[in-house]
């Protein structure tokens, strides 16, 4: 027996904002049954997250306060990405700009959609090892502290819940089960 499709058709679509970060639209759309309802969503243009790992396993984190939850953040450095670069362009970007590292050695590991009933954003994690620090060059609106974090006290944080934030999280178990394979740092 066939899968039943369940794709809903555009029928219009409209801008209802559009800022520096958010564009926010309201569609039109045909359901599979055919009536008609309306959909409402953000479009982002895509985020690089950076997982960086030194070569003793530690882990580079930043602390960051970000305004709608009015708290500060441990997390992985990431940044949208700008018209016209590749996923990998972003990510060595913005881990130069934010917390002044380079990385010899880049590794795709997998791409995560955060917030689908809501936003199309998608984010594309990247390994960054054999790390080298060569200066800070943060935007003027971006005031971070960069950690150093061993391996095992960053999976202690995520336990503990002083890492929350989902990208980071997300890394985290992503390099513990496929890249360190379960066995921790």
């Amino acid at each position: 027996m066939a899968a039943p499709d369940l794709t809903e058709l555009t029928l219009a679509s409209e801008t209802v904002y559009q800022g520096r970060l958010l564009h926010a639209r309201l569609d039109r759309v045909r359901l599979p049954d055919g009536r008609e309802s309306s959909r409402e969503y953000l479009v982002h243009p895509g985020a690089a997250v950076i997982v960086p790992v030194f070569e003793n396993g530690d882990v580079l984190l930043e602390r960051q306060h970000r305004y709608p939850l009015h708290r500060d953040f441990l997390e992985f450095p990431a940044g949208k990405l700008d018209p016209g670069e590749t996923e990998l362009e972003c990510a060595r970007r913005e881990f130069l700009e934010e917390t002044g590292y380079e990385a010899r050695h880049w590794r795709y590991l997998t791409t995560i959609y955060p917030c689908i009933g809501y936003s199309d954003e998608r984010l594309i994690f990247f390994l960054a090892e054999n790390l080298r620090h060569v200066g800070e060059r943060p935007d003027h609106d971006e005031f971070l502290e960069i950690l150093r974090v061993p391996f095992d006290e960053a999976m202690r944080m995520l336990t503990d819940g002083r890492i929350c934030e989902a990208k980071t999280v997300t890394g985290l178990l992503w390099l513990e089960r496929f890249v360190l394979g379960g066995r921790g740092g």
